[in-house]
């Protein structure tokens, strides 16, 4: 049973720091990319960031360069999110998500085999 569970969400200033996590069981981890979506009220879902099987290759999406940063560390089978100077709209649900195949890290949705449930980030201005 694969199960990836999201944690670290919560409300922030406009400005500040937060990082989220996801923990990952039920799988082989370093056979998978990963990576992290998010979804604001009233839009789709959206892709952030993601991250090769070894972490040799981080992605972001251009809304976030420069202010997120994808990590991962294959033998506590857990992959992070990073996210500094906060913008109120950078609220949204985040949720991570495994892709079985190798190669470029993947930015649709439906390429990903297995998904959290999501966490709650908030940033206020």
């Amino acid at each position: 049973q694969v199960q990836l569970v999201e944690s670290g969400g919560g409300l922030v200033q406009a400005g500040g720091s937060l990082s989220v996590s996801c923990a990952a069981s039920g799988l082989t981890f370093s056979s998978y990319a990963m990576g992290w979506f998010r979804q604001a009220p009233g839009k789709e879902r959206e892709w952030v960031a993601g991250i090769s099987w070894s972490g040799s290759i981080t992605e972001y999406t251009d809304s976030v360069k420069g202010r997120f940063t994808i990590s991962r560390d294959n033998a506590k089978k857990r992959v992070y999110l990073q996210m500094n100077s906060l913008k109120p709209e950078d609220t949204a649900v985040y949720y991570c998500a495994a892709d079985r195949n190798v190669g470029r890290v993947r930015i649709k949705d439906y390429e990903y085999d297995y998904w959290g449930q999501g966490t709650q980030v908030t940033v206020s201005s």
